[in-house]
């Protein structure tokens, strides 16, 4: 093979536009981002999964305000039930006596 020839020079590119190619291909497939060519960087858009993210995100702050309101009925219950516990026994022996 001669090393100066056109074959030897044209089977080089060959080889390198043909691994460019498979790196971009593999970049791409697995969503990291690709250059574009300007020398810029290209990301993968997902309407889809910004719209679930948009949509989770709403339903998480949801649910938080849910808990937190929760919460403070419990705290509620909790001071009811240790405050009143004395008056309660004693409620339930009057109720008792009047039977």
């Amino acid at each position: 093979m001669n090393f100066g020839g056109p074959l030897f020079v044209l089977t080089i590119v060959a080889l390198s536009i043909g691994g460019w190619m498979f790196t971009t291909w593999v970049r791409a497939k697995h969503g990291y981002p690709v250059e574009n060519e300007w020398g810029g960087t290209v990301h993968r858009t997902d309407v889809d999964a910004d719209r679930k993210i948009a949509l989770l995100t709403d339903d998480n702050a949801r649910l938080a305000g849910q808990i937190g309101r929760l919460e403070e009925r419990i705290a509620v219950l909790e001071r009811i039930a240790t405050e009143n516990h004395g008056q309660a026994a004693q409620l339930a022996d009057q109720i008792d006596r009047l039977r």
